[in-house]
């Protein structure tokens, strides 16, 4: 078995579930008492998230590729990045290190295209959803089409993110914001909702939306488990 490293921490609170879906994974293919093997390394998010706010995206990139190269030193057969919009800065890291790096969009856009889908709604942080990394590599590579939230709501999609799915706060009031978001993308045509940032799926079930819901974060996990007892290269 492949030794599996990620990068955590962005913020905790998403980071817990990769690790339990991981193990859960190997777990139920290989039986018994079997669990991944894996390195973590947890960032400070209140150092990364002051980065981002100012734009300073190359300091984040700096700091993320030296997480790469600690795991990879470490002993990590390949790198996970357990977080959506710090993909960002995903060819720095890949940059910085001589193993692979299990890209996020590239399993959830193999499970919406399986699904038959080639219109979602996408919902993130203001980054993930107003830029273009995320949105032009499912667009590109795969030819999925993205809709994301008009102004107004991404800017509070982005807010309960931020102060409160990042500090473990499930807010009854914030889920049917979601869903009213959901359901006009859904007007607008989508055939799917992205769940773009690994804290939502704290938040919104697949009873908060008539369309179905492709959550990043165990889509992801998953994949990194299958990666890691894959037998071979990475």
């Amino acid at each position: 078995m492949k030794t599996i490293g990620l990068i955590g921490g962005m913020s905790w609170e998403s980071t817990v579930p990769y690790y339990r879906i991981i193990n859960e994974t190997v777990r139920d293919r290989l039986g018994g008492l079997h669990s991944a093997k894996l390195v973590l390394l947890s960032v400070d998010f209140y150092e990364v998230e002051r980065l981002q706010s100012t734009g300073d995206w190359a300091g984040v990139g700096r700091m993320l590729a030296q997480a790469g190269r600690s795991l990879e030193l470490a002993g990590a057969d390949f790198l996970v990045l357990c977080t959506n919009t710090m993909h960002k800065v995903a060819s720095t890291i890949e940059k910085s290190v001589t193993i692979p790096l299990l890209h996020i969009t590239d399993p959830t856009a193999a499970e919406i295209k399986r699904s038959g889908f080639t219109k979602v709604g996408l919902l993130g942080t203001r980054f993930t959803m107003e830029q273009d990394f995320y949105r032009s590599r499912l667009q590109s590579h795969y030819g999925i089409s993205v809709l994301v939230p008009e102004k107004k709501d991404r800017e509070i999609i982005h807010r309960v993110i931020f102060e409160e799915l990042c500090l473990g706060k499930v807010v009854d009031a914030s889920r049917i914001q979601f869903r009213r978001v959901i359901e006009d993308l859904v007007d607008c045509g989508a055939e799917a909702i992205i769940l773009g940032c690994t804290e939502i799926s704290t938040l919104v079930q697949r009873s908060d939306s008539s369309v179905p819901l492709f959550d990043t974060t165990s889509i992801h996990a998953c994949k990194a488990a299958e990666w890691a007892m894959a037998p071979g290269e990475a």
